[in-house]
């Protein structure tokens, strides 16, 4: 069984963020809305943003409990936690993973259960994506620089329709 195409699950938002700290702001105003056991699925090609709007996403986390520290990609350690208060958050960037199974060695199964996880490349997961993930893409804007096209998208998207429409422009 094979992973579902982000792109083929119902859209809640897409907008073009016309620079970086645009995006940054809504990871930031995203942050506000997550908790144990929610899970950020990022796709999109190298250099689209991935680890910026993940880093944004956890340093607003960390901000709010007057603790952000520096949030490096998790290239090549695959896997980076954090706290937020009382909260983990696991960062992974699964890119250099060549099979599924390798997956469960870095125990990314129980921290969807008990963490804030975000996943980037999480094709790589294979079909075990959990169900209730909310799915960012981004990808570059042809004759921009630094704008990104964002789209939110959900497999069950009843949670996440109510909850974005909080941080989302009507």
């Amino acid at each position: 069984m094979q992973a579902p195409d982000p792109t083929d699950l119902p859209v809640l938002a897409d907008a073009v963020m016309p620079s970086p700290e645009a995006t940054a702001a809504l990871a930031a105003r995203l942050s506000g809305l997550l908790g144990p056991g929610d899970v950020v699925l990022l796709s999109g090609d190298l250099g689209a943003g991935k680890t910026h709007f993940a880093r944004a996403l956890i340093q607003a986390l960390q901000a709010r409990h007057g603790a952000p520290e520096d949030v490096p990609s998790p290239s090549f350690t695959l896997v980076q936690t954090y706290e937020a208060g009382d909260v983990e958050v696991w960062h992974a960037d699964l890119y250099r993973l060549s099979d599924p199974w390798e997956v469960d060695e870095l125990g990314l199964a129980e921290a969807f259960d008990n963490a804030i996880c975000l996943v980037e490349w999480p094709d790589r997961l294979g079909p075990d994506l959990p169900a209730d993930a909310l799915h960012v893409t981004l990808t570059m804007v042809p004759g921009s620089e630094d704008a990104r096209r964002l789209v939110l998208s959900a497999a069950r998207p009843g949670n996440w329709r109510d909850r974005l429409s909080r941080v989302l422009p009507r």
